[in-house]
Order: C-alpha cells, then sequence, then structure tokens
C-alpha cells in the first residue's frame, strides 16, 4: 500500500473559493469612546460578520498582530443565548477553516495564535491547525481546569477541563514569556547553613546525557568527606565540567548535606539568583492558579447583574495568555469576542486590541464593559492584580455595506451608499494602494509606491480631461486611474492606466453578501449541507491502494 504522506482533514465544500470581499471599516464617533489621554485609543470594536472584518483588517493589519485569542462555539448541541452553538460538523470545520486562513495573515512572523476549545471538536481542530500553521509550528495543548468540583448531574464522566491549542506562526521566531514568580515557590528556599547570600534550595548536580555523548563531563569528584571518588549513574554525567566545579567548589556552591556525609553532590540555587527570572510556562493551569467558571460568571455578573454573559472565561485566564504570549503596546486579535473579556484583559495590562463581534451583545454586554473599564469603574477581575486604574478607550467600526450590488436591470452598480470618499478608499483596497487623498494633488488618492498613485472617480473621462492627467503626473510617476467611462484610446498615455468601474473589479469578489456567520440561514449555497451524510474523514496527499 502506499504512504500517506501528509494527514489532511477533508469535508464536503472545503475547498469552496468564497472570494471574499475586502470591506471598508467605517467608524461610528457615536459608539466610539475616548475617556482620556493617559492610554491607548487606537483600540478597535468592529461590528459585524468576523469573516468579513478579519478581511477587511487584511490589508492595514496584515503581519502586525502578536497574539491571537480566539474562543469560538464549540458546536456541542447546546442552544445558548447569544449564539447558536451547534452547527452541522463539516459545516463548522469550513467555517473555522476559511477564519483561521486568515487569522494567520494577520500574525507577525513571532506571533502565535491560542484557541480555546473542547473534546467536541478539539482534535478535528488540531488537524486543520496542522494543514494552515504546519504542524512544524504547534507548540502545545494547553489543559484549563474550568471547574473545582464534579457536576452532580453528570451521567457518565464529569468534564473539569477544555484544551487552549497554540501554534506559532513561525517557531523558530517565537518566543514565549517566562511567568512572574509566585511567592509560594519561595517556601522551598531554605538556609540550612546560615549562607550569609541567603535562603536556597538543592538542584541536581548531574543531567540525563551518558558518558558517550559528554565524555567531558564523566569523570571523578573526590567526596570532602569521605574523599571517596564519586561517579555519575552510568545513564548521566556531571553538569559541569570539571573547571567548573572546581569553581563551584571555591564558591560554596556544592552541598553535601547537613553533615556533609550525602553519597552525591547538590548544586545550591539561591533566591536571589531566580527571583527577577521568572519560570517556563507548563501545559497544566489549574483553577486555583487562572480561575474557573464560576469566576468568570461572577466577573459578569459585578459588570452586568442583571443579564451577565452565560459563558465568559475568566480574566486570570486570558491574563495567563497575554503574559506568555505578548507585552505592552502590542497588538491582541479576538475575533469571537463574546463578552469582551479579551479585550477588557488586554486594556488592563496595556495592550491595544481589536475585537470582532456580530452579536446583538456587542452593544449591550461588550461597550457598558469596556466604558467601566475606561472609566476605572470595573474593580472585578485583574484590576487590582494589575494595578488599573482606568484610562484609554476605544474606536467602534461597523463593516461597510458591499460595494456593487444589482439595478433593478439587474446589472451590477456602485452601491448608492458609497460616498466619493468611501469609493476611493474601497478602490484602493481591492486594486491594492494605500488610501491617503493628497492635499495638493486632486488626483492622488492613494499610493503602492513612491511614484505610483491611483485616482478614482465616478466621471465620464474625455481624452482631454486624460491628456491633462498625463501631463500633470509628468515624467517618473505612473497613475491608475478608474472611472465609470473614457473616451479616447487608453494607450496613448504612457503614465496612465485607465479602467472602468465597475467592470474593472466585478470579477473579484463575491459581492453583496454580508453574513458568513454559524448560521446556517445566512450561508452561500456553496456551503450549505445538502445531505445529512457530510461527515469529515482524514486523508493523504497520495490515497492508499490495496496491495
Amino acid at each position: 500500500m502506499k504512504s500517506l504522506t501528509k494527514l489532511q482533514l477533508s469535508w464536503i465544500d472545503k475547498a469552496s473559493d468564497l472570494r471574499l470581499e475586502p470591506r471598508l471599516l467605517v467608524e461610528d464617533p457615536k459608539r466610539s469612546y475616548h475617556r482620556s489621554s493617559d492610554g491607548d485609543e487606537s483600540n478597535r470594536l468592529i461590528f459585524g460578520d468576523n469573516l468579513l472584518a478579519l478581511k477587511a483588517l487584511e490589508r492595514d493589519f496584515g503581519g502586525q498582530i502578536k497574539c491571537i485569542y480566539i474562543d469560538p462555539p464549540y458546536n456541542t448541541g447546546a442552544a445558548l443565548t447569544h449564539y447558536d452553538d451547534g452547527v452541522e460538523h463539516s459545516l463548522w470545520l469550513s467555517l473555522m477553516y476559511h477564519r483561521l486562513v486568515l487569522l494567520r495573515r494577520l500574525l507577525k512572523d513571532d506571533g502565535s495564535i491560542w484557541i480555546s476549545i473542547d473534546d467536541n471538536e478539539c482534535h478535528y481542530l488540531k488537524i486543520v491547525l496542522d494543514e494552515i500553521f504546519g504542524r512544524s509550528n504547534f507548540v502545545t495543548s494547553i489543559v484549563w481546569q474550568k471547574n473545582y468540583a464534579p457536576a452532580d448531574h453528570s451521567v457518565k464522566i464529569s468534564e473539569s477541563h477544555e484544551y487552549i491549542l497554540v501554534y506559532a506562526k513561525d517557531l523558530k521566531k517565537w518566543q514565549p514569556n517566562r511567568l512572574p514568580r509566585r511567592t509560594s515557590s519561595d517556601a522551598k528556599y531554605k538556609n540550612p547553613d546560615n549562607d550569609p547570600r541567603g535562603p536556597w534550595k538543592p538542584g541536581d548536580y548531574t543531567c540525563s546525557k551518558t558518558n558517550i555523548e559528554r565524555p567531558n563531563l564523566y569523570y571523578a569528584i573526590t567526596h570532602p568527606t569521605t574523599k571517596v571518588k564519586i561517579w555519575p549513574n552510568k545513564s548521566r554525567v556531571w553538569a559541569y565540567s570539571k573547571q567548573q566545579h572546581q569553581e563551584n567548589v571555591r564558591q560554596g556552591l556544592v552541598w553535601w548535606g547537613k553533615k556533609g556525609i550525602n553519597k552525591v553532590p547538590s548544586f545550591k540555587r539561591f533566591l536571589s539568583g531566580v527571583a527577577d527570572e521568572g519560570t517556563a510556562p507548563i501545559t497544566v493551569w489549574p483553577w486555583s492558579e487562572v480561575g474557573h467558571t464560576q469566576d468568570g460568571r461572577k466577573e459578569q455578573l459585578l459588570l452586568l447583574p442583571n443579564d451577565p454573559f452565560p459563558t465568559p472565561k475568566p480574566e486570570s485566564l486570558i491574563q495567563r495568555i497575554l503574559e506568555i504570549a505578548s507585552g505592552p503596546g502590542e497588538w491582541i486579535l479576538d475575533s469571537f469576542a463574546g463578552s469582551g473579556t479579551t479585550g477588557a484583559v488586554a486594556q488592563k495590562m496595556r495592550r491595544r486590541w481589536i475585537m470582532v463581534e456580530l452579536g446583538e451583545h456587542c452593544h449591550t454586554h461588550i461597550i457598558p464593559r469596556l466604558k467601566k473599564v475606561a472609566d476605572g469603574e470595573d474593580h472585578g477581575g485583574i484590576t487590582q492584580a494589575v494595578g488599573w486604574k482606568g484610562g484609554g478607550g476605544f474606536r467602534y467600526f461597523n463593516i461597510a455595506p458591499t460595494l456593487l450590488k444589482k439595478d433593478s436591470r439587474g446589472q451590477w452598480v456602485i452601491n448608492t451608499a458609497y460616498n466619493a470618499e468611501m469609493l476611493a478608499a474601497s478602490i484602493c483596497k481591492l486594486e491594492g494602494f494605500t488610501y491617503g487623498p493628497s492635499d495638493i494633488h486632486y488626483w492622488q488618492h492613494g499610493t503602492s509606491t513612491e511614484n505610483d498613485f491611483i485616482y478614482v472617480t465616478t466621471q465620464q473621462l474625455s481624452a482631454a480631461q486624460l491628456q491633462a492627467l498625463s501631463d500633470e503626473v509628468g515624467e517618473g510617476r505612473t497613475l491608475l486611474v478608474c472611472c465609470s467611462a473614457f473616451q479616447g484610446n487608453d494607450g496613448c498615455y504612457p503614465n496612465l492606466t485607465v479602467k472602468k468601474i465597475p467592470k474593472m473589479v466585478l470579477s473579484r469578489c463575491e459581492w453583496g453578501h454580508d453574513d458568513y456567520s454559524l448560521n446556517v440561514e445566512n450561508l452561500p449555497k456553496a456551503l450549505r449541507p445538502q445531505t445529512p451524510q457530510h461527515q469529515s474523514v482524514i486523508a493523504g496527499d497520495e490515497a492508499g491502494s490495496e496491495a
């Protein structure tokens, strides 16, 4: 039989090309909130379908996000107040697949993505992530103890954990931060010999190598009391060279026990030497360190006692992720914002954040919460732990309507909701230009290089107008002219490229589709489940053949 060279998860409609329209993000100043100038107000809250939002962010934030955390619907079949959490299995995979492709593009090369998930889809999601991010960029699977006691209503085995799958954009470039030391760890440090350097604890004096692998570390140490020569076990060697061992002895770092008769030495590790180093993160996170589901529920009751969000993550869980994966001032993204925990924690930790949410709880839960954070009126969660006093704010954005729509005759035309500025910005995004109108030249709406510009107008341009444009642009510069129609031969102007709108962009995107959410009725026909037999299977690049 042929071997499977690369395992992949396959399902119906996986390869569907959505041809997403890169929409504009339009700020609503009435919903934006600016508390003061002592915090970062570049934070963005986007209301709308998260797939369209991610596509809208791609041009300006591609390769800029340091840490992505998402808590997507788990596809459990449970009917939640704010989510329809339970869609057909292959449909859920398709929706996650397209979002993850865009999320990867937004990550910095040294960035990482963290995804909360449970057993229902975890292992399928892992294979999808292997395909998109590369199996070599898998960091780890973290176990979060979400409950501190078994559920009395559990029929079989009470579930007490969830997973957080962690992938790096490029594992060679990603470096996790060490966690702050807990004071409980200090209790392990004693000072039985009254060393003036303070408390210490014994550490291994050997390491797991053999004398064949590291022959220079396999030698005899003379016991200072018994004078017997001590050798490492056959499967280990000393952790220090002969020269370093002599230096350790000179500095009083070798410990043979309180009576000096231990059979093997230990290395004295002083508390003063490790207090500022922090500790390496581990893969099991108990509720006693990062909170549990009831903590998240209590935090919501404190913020919105009359309508708490039903399934929030505790702030201390998100704090742990951001401590490991980011630093102050770096961009954090959550495209399944839920109750807004990620943004609230990121702001308290002085990160910059982007959140996306489609549900009405964006207005009923997230905005009131973030206002309290900015005003310093959120006293729960990690507020005291990080010393948050308030400040900053956020900008609220809607996703612009589709650029093109059909008129009464079925012809594609420019959406009348677009003014001249929106049209120019949208065409810039579609053509790969950076929108930035010039105060000097009316025809400079955007740039792709310092000598390449774009001009967008709904006018019909005459040959004389094109010639005037060509003359003004001059030599050494080029201009893409986008207009509704033009006269003459565009090839007569070596520094101009003339295109008609909307014809120039008709084939680019799927126009007029506003909702790619997890609600089946909102999906394009290509993604809707056609039969109850849709199943996902593991396949390879080479199908196995009979021997």
